[in-house]
């Protein structure tokens, strides 16, 4: 046969070979990768799945998922999965989460993983050995591999896993301490190691950023670093810690006789035997001296100290009981009730009352401070002399109350509260004050709140009843958008003025107190920018909490863009670039200006308000952080398309506003909505669809809103494309910080 015929019959063998990869969707590698998995996990009935070729990502098989071509997800936990894994899992090129939890494999952890994972759940298996390196998945953020039968120590090879969030190595048999790498995790948050055999100390973790930390049934020992105690979640029953760190006992002495020696015993000698090493505590004497000390006298001495130290006692009581009545008795001798008040003698039912509503409690001598100014009180006079306190004590409570506060009357209240005779006299009312900054004291004709400069409230503050009026009741017709976190109305002022009363939903509200809902308006107040919405002031009356906010006359760029019709025509290209610019330069000043960072966590057209001239103006800073369904807030978020990927993962970062600001432009670019169900299957993910068409320039032409009939510059449109995909990258670290956006939307103006 020649070499003709042999070069023939191997392109046939050859083409017979790939002939199955040409027509699949699914790369090749990844196709390869699947097949390795479906045997080495003793080929179940998965749909779909079999030992050779195939395309999971274009025949849809169980629990795979892709991006165009690459299989980015395996998810088949609780599937009654067996077998187990080999290092063929590491030709999967792309694969970001792999949960093959609540299953039966066995066997032990492949020491070869895809570089690429970021959630990674073994949980609930049979594997056993110990937890391989894994110190080449730097993208990692999940990992679990609890409730398995994994032994041996934990390696130390986490100092490349600065990304981890959440770790979970709980009910294993894992023993030894943890590794000196577990500082290295700067993300983590959450961190269950409970029912192990772990021991020694926690101090590697009392740096990290827990929020949920379960070492429950280990051997840890050692004192608890101070730091783990602040931990919200902090779970460490059954473990044999020193929580306290305490001196050892003292051995029992009797009464100091100069010259005798110690009485702790030597390891074969009694008490009688000189005491040897650390338990020393006096030179050794003569033998005539320790004969003296022998175990009967030694107990007689004892004896006899304790019984004198209780004479002692029961005279010290009995003096101190003599003297607790002494007040009473010079009180009835002057013919005065303990609870007189300003208008004499209390009925012995209203003495009860007030016994119960005024808490008096006794303070020692040395913690009164002589007070100074109009209720000053010499304190030193009125302690010399009991008799000269009561007459004065009396005397103030006569006086009238416009006298009370003349310099010439020194009294000392705490001197009052010393001997409990009469309750604290209560601070006269100061006019122009609002002593409860939360609840209005004094208002204007208008229904607003006068706040002077010595009260602590931060803005000011409406009546409920002034708020009516402004929205006729906050009727329907007034209504001009609503969320989760409450409804808005427009109200309008007796001279014109326009406002935004945002009536918060009392399922976010009610559970904060008073304290809490002053410090989040005051938090509020504090942000001064151009492009976020200026908090006018607020009210809290009968259960119902309100921000008052600027009103913006184009109503907010979701409803510009996607329900009015007539903004929309006026929303030209240069006008959304600079509202883009708005956007990111009031993120930027959240970002990098305050301190600590302020993430919006929030945003998206529908909270970027256009005023007048269309310039933007961000609204909800910092409600979503105190808000109790921050984490509904965030689902919310992802199901409208504006939520970062690890948004599923429970983090948040600023980044993650960065990529809510990609998605926002991209309404912008396009004229689309972020999730768009009436839409195509492949179109309805506004980013998912967009991607692939903003490098392309005849395809990114075609994707512009209709409504601009291309009136803008190809060479910005270009620009603003690459912006958008810098924006929406997946992994966090590749998407620019804000100030780099606000530079390159500026060079576009």
């Amino acid at each position: 046969m020649g070499f003709s015929s042999w070069g023939m019959i191997c392109a046939g063998l050859l083409l017979v070979l790939v002939a199955p990869f040409c027509a699949s969707l699914t790369d090749p590698f990844d196709v390869m990768a699947v097949n390795g998995l479906y045997l080495s996990l003793g080929s179940p009935p998965l749909t779909g799945w079999v030992p050779a070729g195939g395309d999971p990502c274009g025949e849809g098989w169980q629990g795979v998922n892709c991006v165009f071509s690459n299989i980015t997800e395996l998810r088949l936990n609780g599937v009654n999965l067996g077998g187990f894994l080999d290092d063929s899992i590491a030709n999967f090129e792309s694969v970001m989460v792999l949960d093959l939890s609540n299953n039966h494999i066995g066997g032990s952890i492949p020491s070869n993983l895809p570089p690429t994972l970021r959630n990674f759940s073994l949980s609930g298996n049979q594997f056993s050995g110990s937890i391989p390196d894994l110190s080449m998945l730097s993208q990692l953020l999940d990992l679990s591999l609890n409730d398995n039968h994994l032994s041996d120590g934990i390696p130390d090879s986490f100092q490349q896993l600065t990304s981890l969030i959440n770790l979970d190595l709980s009910e294993n048999n894992l023993s030894g301490q943890l590794p000196p790498s577990f500082g290295n995790m700067t993300s983590l948050t959450v961190l269950h190691l409970q029912k192990n055999k772990l021991s020694g100390k926690l101090d590697v973790l009392q740096d990290l950023p827990l929020f949920d930390l379960n070492v429950e049934n280990n051997l840890f020992s050692g004192p608890i670093p101070p730091k783990l105690l602040n931990i919200p979640n902090f779970r460490k029953d059954g473990n044999p810690f020193n929580t306290t760190i305490l001196a050892p006992p003292p051995a029992a002495l009797p009464p100091f006789v100069a010259g005798a020696p110690s009485l702790s015993p030597s390891p074969g000698q009694g008490y009688g035997g000189l005491a040897s090493g650390p338990w020393m505590l006096e030179p050794p004497l003569s033998e005539k001296a320790r004969k003296f000390w022998t175990n009967e006298r030694l107990t007689w001495v004892a004896v006899s100290g304790v019984l004198a130290l209780a004479v002692l006692g029961a005279c010290l009581l009995l003096w101190r009981c003599s003297k607790g009545r002494h007040p009473n008795e010079v009180n009835e001798k002057h013919g005065i009730n303990q609870f007189q008040g300003a208008r004499g003698k209390l009925s012995h039912s209203n003495k009860s009352a007030f016994q119960s509503t005024v808490k008096m409690e006794k303070v020692p001598k040395e913690a009164v401070v002589k007070m100074k100014g109009e209720y000053g009180i010499d304190s030193g006079r009125m302690a010399a002399n009991p008799k000269m306190q009561d007459e004065q004590v009396i005397d103030v409570m006569k006086m009238p109350t416009n006298l009370r506060s003349k310099k010439d009357h020194n009294i000392d209240m705490n001197s009052m509260a010393l001997q409990s005779t009469v309750p604290a006299l209560p601070l006269p009312p100061v006019e122009g004050v609002i002593v409860n900054p939360v609840v209005p004291a004094l208002t204007s004709r208008d229904g607003l709140v006068s706040t002077s400069q010595n009260s602590t409230f931060p803005t000011s503050v409406f009546t409920i009843a002034s708020l009516q009026q402004y929205t006729n009741s906050f009727s329907e017709e007034n209504l001009i958008g609503e969320g989760m976190l409450g409804c808005v109305y427009k109200a309008e002022l007796p001279d014109g003025k326009l406002l935004a009363i945002k009536k918060l939903d009392s399922k976010v509200s009610g559970w904060w107190n008073e304290e809490e809902f002053v410090e989040l308006v005051s938090s509020i107040s504090k942000l001064k920018h151009p492009n976020i919405l200026e908090l006018m002031g607020c009210c809290n009356e009968h259960a119902q909490r309100l921000l008052v906010y600027k009103y913006c006359r184009h109503g907010s760029l979701y409803d510009a863009l996607h329900v009015d019709d007539e903004v929309h025509g006026k929303l030209l290209w240069d006008a959304r670039v600079r509202v883009a610019l708005g956007a990111a330069r009031a993120l930027q000043y959240l970002h990098e200006v305050c301190q600590p960072p302020i993430m919006h966590r929030n945003l998206k057209s529908s909270n970027v308000l256009l005023d007048d001239k269309f310039a933007a103006h961000i609204s909800d800073c910092v409600l979503v952080p105190l808000s109790s369904s921050a984490d509904q807030l965030a689902g919310s978020l992802i199901s409208s398309g504006y939520g970062a990927p690890e948004l599923q993962l429970g983090s948040y970062t600023c980044q993650s506003d960065v990529y809510s600001l990609g998605i926002v432009m991209l309404e912008l670019l396009t004229g689309r909505k972020p999730f768009d169900r009436s839409r195509a299957r492949g179109e309805q993910s506004l980013v998912g669809w967009a991607i692939p068409r903003l490098h392309d320039i005849d395809a990114l032409s075609k994707m512009v809103d209709a409504s601009l009939d291309g009136a803008y510059p190809v060479k910005s449109l270009s620009r603003f494309a690459d912006i958008i995909s810098r924006c929406v990258q997946w992994e966090p670290g590749f998407r620019p910080p804000v100030s780099e956006i606000v530079q390159d939307l500026l060079r576009m103006i």
